[in-house]
This record gives C-alpha cells, sequence and structure tokens, in this order.
C-alpha cells in the first residue's frame, strides 16, 4: 500500500486495531503521546509525534503508511482555532 492508495478502508480498520488493542492493553499511563497503527498487520508503535512514529518505523525498515491518533483522544491534530 502506498500513501497514495489510502483510502477509508484502511482508515476503518486501523480504528478497529486501535479499539481492541485498548481492550487489551492499558494506555493510561500514554494520555498525550500519540500511538501509530498499522492497517495491515496492526502493530502499534507510540512516540511523541507523527513524526517520531515514522523515524521508529524506518529504523525497523517498515516503509508502510500508518493511522496516528493521540492517545486519549479520538483525533491527532485539530485544525483550527477554538471560538
Amino acid at each position: 500500500m502506498s500513501a497514495t492508495t489510502w483510502n477509508e478502508a484502511d482508515t476503518a480498520r486501523a480504528i478497529q486495531f486501535w479499539q481492541e488493542y485498548q481492550k487489551n492493553h492499558d494506555v493510561t499511563n500514554r494520555v498525550g503521546e500519540t500511538a501509530g497503527i498499522d492497517p495491515v498487520s496492526g502493530r502499534v508503535w507510540f512516540g511523541e509525534s507523527a513524526q517520531d512514529i515514522g523515524d521508529q518505523m524506518e529504523a525497523e525498515g517498515v516503509t508502510a503508511p500508518f493511522y496516528a491518533v493521540r492517545v486519549g483522544s479520538d483525533f491527532y491534530l485539530r485544525k483550527g482555532g477554538r471560538r
């Protein structure tokens, strides 16, 4: 899968893997960190940012795109200001 072939099904799979991961692992001590989820394997990485996770994956030779989410939130980054 390349970044240009990412689709809604990949997002749905990654979210499903993330929900299952949270049921089986306590992530309360990681609130605020970034989780990166591979939608194909279901593997999860943790880091300070999406860039940090990308760097970890690259160091391991993994080149697949991943879904990023902030632990304790439903999203990674929200665009726009508060009103």
